[in-house]
């Protein structure tokens, strides 16, 4: 063998090696969920609704409608899904309190918001039908926001 053979060779194993090394890192990339674009990831939040019942002693049943989970934690300024599945209950319209949204949960089925909180603080999602102890409630979740 001569000295160009040697090298041709030793240029076409390294040129394997990097396809497979590459190779290797979008494979890696793409099964632990990183993009090699600049999208904008969203959070993905699941919540379902819930009812409570019991009975007092002298037999009175009482129950309570919970969105669950009752408080939830979200980035300022990102892109939110809200994913909430009725349980419980034949529908819950809501409005989320110091926003334009509302909407209604039926059983079932599965409501899906696209959410971006701007601002910290909190925000209630009141469930309209049973907002206090007199209505079965409260339904009131706490989204966080900071």
């Amino acid at each position: 063998m001569n000295v160009k053979s040697i090298n041709k060779n030793w240029i076409m194993y390294l040129g394997i090696l990097l396809v497979i090394i590459l190779g290797w890192y979008v494979y890696s990339s793409m099964a632990s969920g990183e993009s090699s674009s600049n999208e904008e990831k969203t959070y993905v939040i699941n919540m379902v609704t819930g009812e409570f019942k019991s009975e007092t002693a002298d037999g009175k049943e009482i129950e309570a409608y919970r969105w669950d989970p009752g408080t939830i934690f979200v980035p300022e300024g990102e892109k939110v899904q809200l994913r909430i599945y009725g349980v419980n209950g034949e529908e819950h319209p809501f409005i989320i309190e110091g926003t334009d949204i509302k909407g209604t949960v039926k059983k079932g089925e599965e409501t899906v918001l696209n959410l971006r909180f701007n601002e910290e603080g909190i925000y209630r999602l009141i469930c309209l039908t049973h907002p206090d102890i007199k209505s079965n409630g409260p339904m009131i979740a706490y989204i966080v926001v900071d």
